[in-house]
């Protein structure tokens, strides 16, 4: 098999089996998820279901765009434990080098098998890589003994990792401390040259702790019919197009942000806002230093924690930014703030067929 031929292979327990990436995602937006929820009858539990089987449909887009000049990369695939055993049985595994992608907590229902599950996967010439996006190496008791030895490149949120993890990760790992970046295939949301004088805040029921409400109540106050909140959980991937046409997204950040390992984490959201063309607003963390390269080269703006005033002036300033400085933000974040660039980057360089490929700086802030 071609070192330089990857099929990236999605695990995902929406699976299901194996399947092609396209036509998975073709299928998506009619599929019936009643089956997969305790009460068939229950709205909520379906609208749960199809947010979270929607975001990672969005996943799986994500990392079945990765480009490369030095990679060919074949039609990618979707497996859930029964169809990684399916893609194994097949010849077509030797014409590719198939890359099992994991993120973030997703393998720990499946702690029983999936190591034996890796052991296979890796004995058969397939690679592992896993983005763990949040602190899986702490709190995922099967992360060291069951999939850090079967890795190829870990890319992670929290710093440092547990010891156990690093004790077991094969010494040709490639360990890359980069968090969240967005689910979103590069410049699929276009540019809006004249959004609405708006602000947005979207974040999760879980996220809306008494601190968040003081920060809503003060930018419904001051902005007033400027701002909308959106605290349900997600948006439906069919939604989101609609975001572009709003100036400024209020991000929310990590709910462990002041955590001893979390304390630089963040959300994915300022990515994917950056992404949509709108100025990312976020919150810094109490113990610092989290998203400060981005805010030092104007990609986000941020204030301090617990400073609704400084939130409001963070609001105001990221309004007025005129269309150079927000297209600037918008290209750099679909250029290296997406799935895409880090993984194919990372494949690479543990392939060594691009060995001297280094990330491109974040382009100077222009004052606005």
């Amino acid at each position: 098999m071609s070192s330089s031929r990857v099929r990236i292979v999605f695990f995902s327990h929406w699976a299901e089996g194996l399947h092609d990436a396209g036509s998975y995602l073709e299928g998506l937006p009619a599929r019936d998820l009643r089956s997969r929820v305790s009460d068939a009858d229950s709205e909520q539990l379906l609208r749960m279901a199809r947010l979270d089987c929607d975001w990672d449909g969005e996943c799986l887009r994500a990392f079945s765009d990765l480009r490369h000049p030095d990679l060919e990369f074949a039609p990618a695939r979707i497996a859930d434990p029964a169809g990684l055993l399916q893609l194994m049985a097949h010849r077509e595994f030797d014409e590719a080098q198939p890359w099992l992608v994991l993120i973030a907590q997703r393998p720990a229902p499946f702690a029983p098998v999936i190591g034996r599950l890796l052991e296979a996967f890796k004995a058969r010439g397939g690679r592992v890589l896993y983005w763990a996006y949040d602190d899986a190496s702490h709190t995922m008791d099967c992360f060291s003994s069951s999939i850090a030895p079967h890795l190829s490149v870990l890319i992670h949120d929290e710093n440092p990792l547990d010891k156990r993890v690093r004790d077991h990760l094969p010494a040709d790992c490639r360990t890359i401390h980069s968090s969240w970046t967005a689910n979103v295939v590069p410049f699929a949301y276009p540019f809006c040259e004249q959004p609405e004088e708006s602000i947005v805040f979207l974040g999760s029921q879980l996220g809306v702790t008494p601190h968040r409400l003081r920060q809503i109540e003060a930018l419904q106050q001051h902005f007033k019919d400027r701002f909308r909140a959106v605290t349900d959980h997600s948006v439906p991937v069919a939604e989101r197009e609609a975001f572009t046409r709003v100036k400024v997204h209020v991000c929310p950040e990590g709910r462990k942000f002041s955590g001893d390992t979390m304390h630089q984490a963040h959300t994915d959201r300022p990515f994917w806002a950056g992404c949509m063309g709108q100025v990312p607003v976020s919150e810094d963390s109490k113990r610092g230093g989290r998203l400060a390269s981005l805010a030092e080269a104007g990609m986000i703006v941020r204030y301090a924690h617990g400073d609704l005033d400084g939130l409001i002036e963070a609001c105001e300033h990221a309004l007025a930014l005129d269309v150079a400085t927000r297209r600037r933000i918008y290209d750099y974040f679909n250029r290296e703030g997406t799935v895409g660039p880090v993984v194919g980057r990372e494949i690479a360089r543990f392939l060594g067929v691009s060995p001297q490929a280094q990330e491109q700086p974040a382009p100077a802030a222009v004052d606005a």
